[in-house]
């Protein structure tokens, strides 16, 4: 049988990042730490930002599950974001439609929680109020002003308010006086539909309400905000990523408002001179989107077998490698095979992928996805030594050239990679990770044979 030859990949034209580490780990141990992530629904979800910047930025393990690959994702708007970079504010910039469907989200959660139409307004209306908004100047120090008129796009008179607030990085925090008005006025009102979104006096009340909020954000896409963890060496990190999740998140929205700069008897040559007024008001987000790495099982396994600075919990439970490995083979019938071809790879100085969008197993780049385009897509099979066994996906002769010329097509390989695992091996040994210290690995690369092609080069021999 042959033996695979590795080529060459095939590296991308433009590379923005640089290339940190191949692996998580720090040589010295200067710098080791150990991420947590938990299982929800049969998906390893990593949750704290520095654990996703860790693991993503040294071995690209994982992947954003709002972004296509890296973690990036952002509710701000790249262009209003060019537009109005002369303001020098950093907080998300969306338009006004965008985050009215915030509201209208929010609104559908709290009337799923049985609140009526009037009750969910007045309870977003008094949540989503205009906040005062800090004016900073281009060194970075705070000023105060009570506007800043800024020509936008097409001579339109932009207008930004900005007046004195205090903000520590990127939250922009109400005043307790503010706080404290804003209570009084629904309490003395007597607003029946005064909720812990709303704004209240008391830190105790504060914590309450931030926390319904966060709920209220989690539950639309089925994700669990509590931390997972409980007493251990990183409970402080632990109880900061919860602060952070459950604080209110401040945007800035664009809105606009009708002016006129000449206004006259005359109602046709008024109309001509009513110019838009852009203006950027500070609100809370009612309705929060968080950024998670979701990890493959193989990838989690691996962070947690092989290098060891991966902790993963269900519930508030962290669970064990032996029972990591019959968890992710009850969840993925076909696990020890496609963990033992990803360790393998990995251990080769290969980075793999899941390779479901090409119909296989995994695709492999050389350093990470930034820097080459996949050189293989592989098939992994468990088989004997005589290299036979019950094949997860039988080829025939027409759909393993299908699948080889979608490879070829997309300038990748086909490889087939082979376990061969000892014909004496019971279900006992397979049962732990041990028992791939006696698998041995064969690979077969599919190439197409063009017969035309194939005589030209025998006759220039």
């Amino acid at each position: 049988m042959a033996e695979a030859v590795f080529h060459p990949p095939r590296r991308k034209r433009r590379v923005f990042e640089s290339y940190e580490s191949p692996f998580p780990v720090d040589v010295g141990g200067k710098d080791f730490r150990i991420c947590q992530a938990e299982i929800i629904n049969n998906n390893v979800i990593v949750r704290n930002p520095e654990d996703i910047e860790q693991l993503y930025n040294k071995g690209y393990f994982g992947k954003g599950i709002l972004s296509r690959s890296r973690p990036v994702y952002s509710i701000s708007d790249p262009s209003l974001v060019t537009k109005w970079q002369g303001a020098n504010i950093n907080l998300p910039i969306i338009a006004s439609k965008k985050y009215q469907c915030h509201v209208q989200w929010a609104k559908s959660i709290l009337q799923e929680q049985g609140f009526d139409d009037c009750s969910a307004t007045k309870i977003l209306e008094n949540y989503t109020k205009p906040l005062e908004l800090p004016f900073l100047k281009e060194d970075g120090a705070e000023q105060t002003s009570n506007s800043c008129n800024r020509m936008g796009p097409n001579t339109e008179n932009t207008e930004l308010s900005r007046q004195s607030s205090t903000a520590i990085g990127n939250v922009v925090a109400l005043s307790p006086e503010n706080q404290n008005e804003g209570y009084k006025k629904a309490c003395l009102e007597g607003d029946p539909a005064f909720d812990p979104v709303a704004i209240h006096g008391s830190k105790e009340q504060e914590e309450g309400d931030l926390k319904e909020v966060a709920e209220v954000s989690c539950q639309k896409h089925g994700f669990l905000m509590h931390c997972g963890c409980k007493e251990s060496t990183e409970q402080g990190s632990c109880e900061m990523i919860k602060s952070k999740e459950r604080a209110p998140e401040y945007v800035l929205v664009q809105e606009e408002e009708e002016g006129s700069l000449c206004p006259e008897d005359d109602a046709a040559h008024a109309q001509e001179n009513i110019v838009k007024k852009e203006k950027l008001v500070c609100r809370r987000n009612p309705f929060r989107i968080f950024e998670y790495l979701q990890l493959s099982l193989e990838e989690a396994f691996f962070l947690v077998y092989a290098l060891g600075c991966l902790s993963i919990y269900y519930g508030e439970e962290p669970l064990t490698i032996l029972k990591l490995w019959e968890v992710f083979s009850e969840v993925k019938p076909n696990f020890k095979t496609t963990y033992m071809a990803y360790h393998y790879f990995r251990s080769k100085g290969w980075v793999p992928k899941v390779g479901l969008k090409y119909g296989t197993d995994l695709l492999l780049y050389r350093k990470g996805p930034p820097f080459y385009h996949a050189s293989y897509s592989v098939i992994a099979e468990l088989v004997d030594d005589n290299f036979e066994g019950s094949l997860r996906r039988p080829l025939s002769w027409k759909s393993l050239s299908g699948l080889n010329r979608t490879t070829v097509n997309a300038s990748k390989e086909l490889m087939l990679c082979y376990l061969i695992r000892p014909s004496e091996m019971t279900e006992k040994e397979m049962s732990t990770p041990e028992c791939m210290k006696r698998i041995k690995v064969q690979e077969l690369i599919v190439s197409r044979w063009v017969a035309s092609r194939e005589r030209s080069e025998q006759d220039e021999l």
